[in-house]
């Protein structure tokens, strides 16, 4: 009795983790960190990561501008 519940629990966690990996994950961190890369390019800027790992894409990485004069330091 006692193997048939550990047999159908080992198959029912198999199950749940052959049902997640087979699902894509829209809107991860990696798209996330694609749509920043595309933002900051935009502003003619480099991503370039932090060094903080709290998982959030935007905490994780920061746009560096690059040969870009500010607008506050124009006259």
């Amino acid at each position: 009795m006692r193997s048939l519940f550990s047999t159908a629990a080992v198959l029912t966690l198999a199950l749940t983790a052959a049902a997640c990996a087979g699902t894509p994950m829209e809107g991860g961190y990696n798209s996330d960190v694609k749509t920043l890369a595309a933002d900051c390019q935009a502003r003619q800027g480099i991503l370039v990561p932090t060094g903080a790992q709290t998982g959030r894409a935007a905490a994780d990485n920061a746009c560096q501008l690059r040969g870009v004069t500010s607008p506050r330091l124009e006259d």
